[in-house]
């Protein structure tokens, strides 16, 4: 049976330049903040706090209160000030691909996240997703939405 391939998308209008939202993306630090702290989100390796094509970064996360998953990502692609790319390299997911891109705009700085993924363990794998999986990653992306206005708010 085929993996089900899911896709999110989010994109938020940041009222800054260009320079200060590359700055602040290209730093995987910074991912820490943006992630909401039931997560239990930690950077366990991270060679330096500016990204670099091919970079390795290593996280633990906490998919219930007990249960702690190793997430590893790589830093694939990157053209500065326009895009990169972290694919998942081991980690809770079958497939984990995705594009953060910025462009400036009238007013800021257009962020958009592209995310690609699929779970493993096939038909209990799509009602994972159905049941919690979907809901918990859109809840994520609207924590960051938050944390960034305040952030950057004017």
């Amino acid at each position: 049976m085929p993996k089900a391939l899911h896709t999110l998308e989010s994109e938020q209008l940041l009222p800054i330049s260009l320079d200060e939202a590359w700055q602040y993306f290209s730093n995987p630090l910074n991912l820490e903040e943006l992630t909401p702290k039931g997560i239990g989100f930690k950077i366990l390796t991270c060679s330096d706090d500016t990204m670099t094509e091919g970079q390795i970064i290593s996280y633990k996360i906490k998919v219930i209160p007990i249960i702690w998953l190793s997430w590893v990502t790589e830093i694939t692609h990157m053209k500065s000030k326009q895009y990169f790319i972290d694919d998942q390299r081991h980690g809770p997911y079958k497939i984990w691909h995705h594009r953060h891109s910025f462009e400036e705009v009238e007013g800021g700085v257009l962020m958009k996240d592209l995310i690609h993924y699929a779970l493993p363990f096939g038909i209990f794998g799509n009602v994972a997703h159905a049941l919690f999986v979907r809901k918990k990653l859109e809840q994520i992306f609207e924590y960051r939405k938050t944390v960034l206005n305040d952030k950057f708010s004017l």
